[in-house]
């Protein structure tokens, strides 16, 4: 096996992820992604190139700024390594083909989703609605599937979670799910297929339970706090990504047991 094409798709991605860094945190504050250049957000001063060496830099300094001294966010470091992890592990799963370049690009998409979400609980247009149009435009050449199982797949996401939220409105009162969710979960319809709809709803909803159960134990039942349910909605999308007719097998041995 050549490890070569791996190992520059991990680099490659910790780049990548230090520019999804920047759309992270600029693009919920409404701010440029292009100016002004990478700086500390707590002293302001510009990073010379050799500060924003992806990872490295914050290995070398120690989590701090080189200049004021004060902490960097682990988000920084972790939304890197978690971005090279996933171009490496694509490139490994998908070899050098078409498919590895839907992989990498529904994987480009789905980073910044996670983060932004899990700190502003809101999915961005630029992200769902771009993502839609380019896996309605090229999913019939890197899955590859017919042209209308993707668009089924678009469709079909939106519309079962909005029968979801319109249901849970009707029975509480209360939003329980935002529309940036039903675009994500169309978005990734569009990508892989109305197929992959289902094992991807019950993949998010069985971590979101668990997730929700354990901060329920650890915060007490009576603690108040909002999960946002992206973050497992792309969870599930990565796991289908990679092993989606392993997870169908599961599914199906576990429906119908022999």
């Amino acid at each position: 096996m050549d490890f070569l094409p791996i190992i520059i798709a991990a680099g490659l991605g910790l780049i990548f992820g230090s520019f999804f860094n920047v759309c992270i945190y600029r693009i919920p504050r409404d701010l440029s992604v292009v100016s002004p250049p990478s700086h500390c957000p707590n002293c302001g001063r510009t990073l010379p190139f050799w500060l924003n060496v992806p990872l490295l830099t914050y290995l070398f300094l120690r989590g701090r700024c080189f200049f004021c001294h004060q902490p960097i966010a682990l988000q920084y470091p972790l939304v890197e390594a978690f971005t090279g992890l996933l171009f490496g592990a694509a490139t490994l799963r998908f070899g050098l083909s078409p498919s590895l370049a839907g992989a990498l690009l529904l994987i480009s998409l789905l980073v910044p989703i996670i983060f932004i979400d899990l700190e502003h609980q809101i999915i961005p247009d630029r992200f769902s609605l771009t993502g839609i149009v380019l896996g309605l435009a090229g999913a019939w050449w890197w899955v590859p599937m017919p042209w209308w199982e993707s668009l089924l797949g678009a469709l079909l996401g939106w519309f079962s979670l909005w029968l979801v939220a319109t249901g849970y409105y009707y029975a509480t009162g209360r939003d329980g799910m935002g529309g940036g969710d039903l675009k994500l979960l169309a978005m990734l319809g569009a990508f892989l297929g109305y197929k992959a709809l289902l094992p991807i709803i019950l993949l998010s909803s069985l971590s979101g339970a668990v997730i929700g159960l354990g901060l329920v134990f650890w915060k007490g039942k009576d603690g108040r706090y909002a999960i946002p349910f992206g973050p497992f909605l792309a969870a599930g999308g990565l796991l289908y990504l990679f092993y989606g007719p392993q997870v169908v097998e599961l599914y199906w041995e576990l429906m119908l047991p022999s």
